[in-house]
């Protein structure tokens, strides 16, 4: 075995000892900000072999514990301090009691303002402060009836307000099949959101089944093109006449190829149209990638970049997917066939997955896509990657928590505790970083990255390889399907956000058209149907009461359910969803 390819956790070991010894927080390398240090005994839970909870890995967590007056015991555990919007309350029986103990997710509904810590005593209690308030609350309290933690873990809501709706109780619900009524009417009253929900219809997965070819007229006007993002490299410019569900200002007769345009009542979000046969020869003629069929050369690509001036990203994990086990593609040896997941667990418990937007957020939502693999495609089956690191299963981080360790090798985008976005290949010298992050999501292996010798964008290095990319497809290797993948580009002095919508496309279709578009880094999403596919803008609705979704392509409109009045009920703000999901908030 080659050094580079010692198990991941050695290098995670060695790299959180020498952390663990520095005296004054460090750089690592490729950062500018100083790595957070956590007790020493935390790091060494999170670098070994296998650990038991979710909880494990979260390495800035911080605990505190009360006994009552009658022997009842209580701990408050923050699970990452900095980012200060989760919280695990566990409650333990006096000895000798019969009563099972219990263990609460707890979400800070205003993480900027509360804080929270357990107040000791004959009464603990929780204590909110901020803003000049000082609360004491007590959820658990049966004095009176019904305490207040029973009625919100009863509601059947995935978030539950509890401490005058300082705090949310997280509690499981099924994905796209929530009690209907309850979410309604919690969001009608708190959030003025949505009537009713339904199960989501899935699309087919068939190859092409989603294929877009607009209509294109040379001498058709072309609206106003944003100048601050340019145009892609294209050697045609004809003006589409797209399917796009984007309003857009000035493509009023249809949308130049490759030209941007603002999307109206959105600020900040631009949206951009083209093929990817129309892409500069020079390009499609470098031999770094496949050869383009007829089909793909003229499949429509959809295009939304947002600017991360105005921005926030988050995000969240559905109810069901990822799921934390093994995936079944790689091939387990020894100790590993007694794990029930490649971290040692297969279960999020204690902490609780509600494949929703908090309520607190929805005030401030501008858009939301889906996001990666399922657990089950989202490790190696093949090629060099299958055969260490556990077969690589993407990781996953969200709110200061990992649910799967950031695998190296793996292209990452990430967001660290001051907001900022990067989207890059994970090393495991970034390890000690972790503490840093807020969020993050691994998917596959790069479609293009910039060259640092030459400045140019390229493709990645797997693009053409099939089992050692990890594109998916079918057993035959046909490439070609429905695919959305994202990427980051410095444009004007601006950092964007781009998502990109491939009605029919292979990965080097995909990076040629990320080449086109000069990104600076580029991954791959999901792909196959418009549902794992799905990108909506959010804007208010004319009558003020709540907000729209505007669907990037009309086959997503299908996810998300028509209320009562028959208005679309927003996917991942309006109930829980059973897929992982981005989510962007505009700035305050």
């Amino acid at each position: 075995m080659r050094p580079e390819r010692k198990r991941l956790t050695a290098g995670v070991s060695a790299a959180l000892a020498v952390t663990a010894l520095a005296i004054l927080p460090v750089a690592a390398a490729g950062t500018e900000a100083p790595v957070r240090l956590p007790p020493a005994g935390q790091w060494d839970r999170y670098a070994a072999s296998s650990v038991d909870s979710v909880v494990d890995l979260a390495p800035m967590r911080r605990s505190a514990d009360a006994t009552a007056a009658d022997g009842t015991g209580f701990r408050l555990t923050t699970l990452h301090p900095e980012v200060n919007t989760w919280y695990l309350l566990e409650r333990t029986p006096p000895a000798g009691s019969w009563t099972r103990p219990d263990q609460w997710h707890l979400e800070n509904a205003d993480p900027a303002r509360w804080r929270v810590r357990l107040e000791p005593g004959d009464a603990p209690g929780l204590i909110i402060e901020g803003g000049g308030e000082t609360t004491t609350c007590r959820p658990w309290d049966e004095t009176a009836g019904p305490s207040e933690m029973e009625t919100a873990a009863r509601s059947g809501l995935p978030f539950a307000p509890v401490c005058g709706q300082r705090l949310y109780l997280r509690n499981a619900v099924a994905g796209n099949r929530t009690n209907r009524e309850a979410v309604s009417d919690f969001l009608r009253q708190n959030v003025i959101f949505g009537d009713s929900l339904v199960n989501l219809i899935k699309g087919s997965f068939y190859e092409d089944a989603f294929l877009e070819s607009a209509f294109t007229a040379q001498d058709a006007p072309v609206g106003e093109v944003v100048a601050s993002l340019g145009q892609a490299r294209l050697d045609r410019r004809p003006v589409m006449r797209t399917s796009m569900g984007l309003p857009l200002i000035g493509a009023e007769g249809g949308m130049e190829a490759g030209s941007w345009y603002a999307v109206q009542e959105a600020e900040g979000v631009f949206a951009s149209a083209m093929q990817p046969g129309m892409i500069d020869a020079d390009l499609l003629g470098d031999r770094a990638v496949n050869w383009l069929d007829g089909v793909e050369s003229n499949a429509d690509v959809y295009l939304v970049a947002f600017d991360l001036d105005r921005f926030e990203l988050g995000y969240e994990l559905g109810t069901d997917h990822p799921t934390l086990g093994w995936s079944s593609r790689p091939q387990r040896s020894g100790e590993d066939w007694r794990l029930p997941g490649p971290d040692g667990f297969d279960r999020s418990a204690p902490l609780v997955r509600t494949g929703m937007l908090s309520p607190a957020l929805t005030a401030r939502v501008a858009a939301a896509f889906a996001g990666g693999f399922k657990r089950d495609h989202g490790a190696f089956r093949f090629g060099d990657y299958a055969t260490f690191n556990r077969g690589h299963h993407y990781g996953m981080l969200s709110n200061g928590v990992t649910f799967s360790r950031l695998q190296p090798n793996l292209a990452t985008v990430t967001v660290t505790l001051d907001g900022e976005i990067d989207m890059k290949t994970w090393t495991e010298a970034e390890t000690p970083t972790i503490p840093n992050l807020a969020f993050a999501r691994q998917n596959g292996v790069p479609l293009v990255e910039r060259d640092p010798q030459t400045g140019l964008v390229v493709p990645g290095d797997r693009v053409t390889s099939w089992g050692g990319g990890n594109w998916s497809g079918s057993a035959e290797a046909q490439l070609r399907t429905l695919r959305a993948g994202a990427c980051l580009r410095e444009a004007g002095g601006r950092q964007f956000l781009i998502y990109a919508y491939f009605s029919a496309a292979t990965p080097s279709a995909m990076a040629r058209t990320f080449q086109a578009y000069d990104c600076d880094y580029a991954m791959l999403l999901d792909m196959n149907s418009p549902e794992l596919t799905y990108l909506a803008v959010y804007r208010p609705r004319p009558a003020g009461d709540g907000i729209e979704p505007l669907h990037l392509s009309s086959y997503m409109a299908a996810s998300d359910p028509a209320g009562r009045g028959g208005e679309r009920i927003p996917r991942f703000v309006g109930f829980s969803d059973n897929r992982d999901f981005f989510y962007l908030l505009r700035k305050e």
